[in-house]
């Protein structure tokens, strides 16, 4: 066979291939194509039409998107979206977050840190800074510690409150980077002349200690200013109210002191009883409103809260057990129990003394002398040492003829025995003159602040008696 017939072979069987290609590829038209078109064929144009415009105005989209080269001006499409206000999550992020705690017994600093999730590594940093080393040696259950703690879950400063150990200001360090720094503290002491108000209630104790009132405060309207004019024990009832007027001392929002009694009132059987707080001659000392003393020469009971086991007179000796006569009072308390000066005066004994045991006597002047007997123990007293009034010279026992714990007390004038109880002694002079003048000036601020109080709780009568406001009667209701 020569080339030219192969050659024609092959043409013609690439052409036979190629048309078969062709026939399996191409479905068969069910309907062929007759010269006219039909109902059918204009639906399929309309439909091949459309998807031919849809994907011209498409196609070019993606391809600019995908194929456009860096740096070149893209054609791009803004919308106009709500999205929430930029720097609220910032914010919340970076406010500060102070969490306080309190150290407990056998707490370390390392289980606070544990506790609230502190990196080790920030503890370490803390315990080599070279103020904080030499006090973390101080800590003690009760010291407070606080920690800014942002959401971001980073710690932005530690603080040491102020107390034992650390001092009258906290210490605050501030972690910033790998540095820690230490911050000053900003100390804001503020004084506030406040009045506390309130009923007595059950207890004027625990009243008076819920209104912030301390043991310091307690004495001064117990033993100072009403010991003589009203009875603790027996004529205060629940309803009846007190006011005390006392200076505040706060440091940076915290309540550090709170001073002597400015003034204070109370009622008793609808009677208002008034005390105020005055320096004279050095000494602070509490008047009436119209500048007439308080104090007394003498203190009738010279021990607190105690009740009369024995009186003055004759009587049989519960020891002894014969009749004899009694040339002082009885007071039963407690082992340990504060016995104070009657009044002011000089130490005239100190030590044993018979059936009186342990002994204190006093010389108050103008031939009046004191006696406290059975003493468990001595305050720090020597012979000849001046005391005042209510100065503590000892504390109560059983040493001597004592059947049990008590206070003996005796009051002598030149020599001769006389009734505690039944001595009527003049008192200190007034307030006169330039002295009351400044006296009721003084006062006046004092005696505002009650006022301020005590017209809204009570109804004030000539200074004398104080009535309860009486509660709005509510209109009644008209029947339809």
């Amino acid at each position: 066979m020569t080339d030219s017939n192969h050659d024609a072979v092959r043409r013609e069987n690439l052409e036979r291939a190629r048309a078969n290609a062709d026939d399996a590829i191409t479905p068969p038209l069910s309907h062929s194509f007759r010269g006219r078109w039909t109902r059918r064929h204009w639906a399929h144009a309309s439909v091949l039409t459309s998807m031919g415009v849809l994907l011209a105005a498409i196609v070019p989209g993606f391809s600019t998107l995908l194929d456009a080269p860096a740096g070149t001006n893209a054609q791009r499409m803004t919308l106009a979206l709500t999205l929430p206000k930029p720097g609220l999550r910032a914010a919340k992020l970076t406010d500060d977050n102070w969490q306080s705690v309190t150290l407990k017994p056998g707490q370390t600093l390392s289980g606070v840190f544990e506790e609230l999730g502190i990196p080790y590594d920030q503890l370490a940093r803390v315990m080599q800074h070279p103020k904080i080393k030499p006090t973390l040696r101080k800590l003690r259950p009760g010291t407070g510690l606080s920690f800014n703690l942002p959401a971001d879950g980073s710690v932005r400063a530690m603080r040491l409150e102020a107390g034992p150990g650390i001092g009258d200001t906290p210490i605050e360090l501030e972690f910033s980077g790998d540095t820690l720094r230490e911050r000053a503290v900003p100390v804001e002491i503020t004084t506030r002349t406040v009045v506390l108000t309130g009923e007595v209630g059950k207890s004027l104790f625990a009243s008076a200690r819920k209104l912030g009132l301390g043991s310091a405060q307690l004495n001064q309207l117990t033993d100072e200013m009403f010991k003589y004019d009203i009875d603790f024990d027996s004529d205060l009832g629940e309803d009846d109210r007190f006011s005390v007027v006392v200076d505040q001392t706060w440091k940076n929002g915290q309540l550090v002191k709170t001073g002597p009694v400015l003034a204070a009132t109370f009622t008793v059987d609808g009677k208002l009883k008034s005390a105020f707080r005055y320096m004279r001659d050095g000494k602070p000392e509490y008047f009436t409103p119209d500048g007439r003393s308080l104090r007394r020469p003498f203190i009738r009971m010279p021990i607190p809260y105690a009740r009369i086991s024995s009186g003055f007179g004759m009587r049989k000796h519960p020891v002894l057990g014969r009749m004899r006569g009694h040339m002082g009072i009885d007071y039963a308390a407690g082992t340990g129990t504060p016995i104070m000066a009657a009044g002011d005066a000089r130490v005239e004994f100190v030590g044993r003394k018979g059936g009186y045991g342990n002994a204190v006597i006093l010389n108050h002047g103008g031939g009046k002398t004191t006696l406290y007997g059975h003493m468990s123990r001595f305050a720090k007293l020597r012979v000849g040492q001046r005391v005042a009034q209510g100065t503590v010279i000892g504390y109560v026992g059983s040493t001597g003829l004592a059947t049990g714990p008590h206070l003996h007390y005796e009051f002598r004038v030149n020599g001769v025995h006389m009734n505690p109880l039944k001595m009527t002694l003049p008192p200190p002079t007034p307030l006169t003159g330039q002295s009351l003048v400044a006296f009721k000036s003084e006062t006046h601020r004092a005696l505002d602040k009650i006022r301020e109080v005590e017209d809204v709780v009570f109804q004030l009568d000539d200074d004398t008696r104080v009535a309860s406001v009486a509660k709005p009667v509510a209109p009644a209701r008209k029947k339809g």
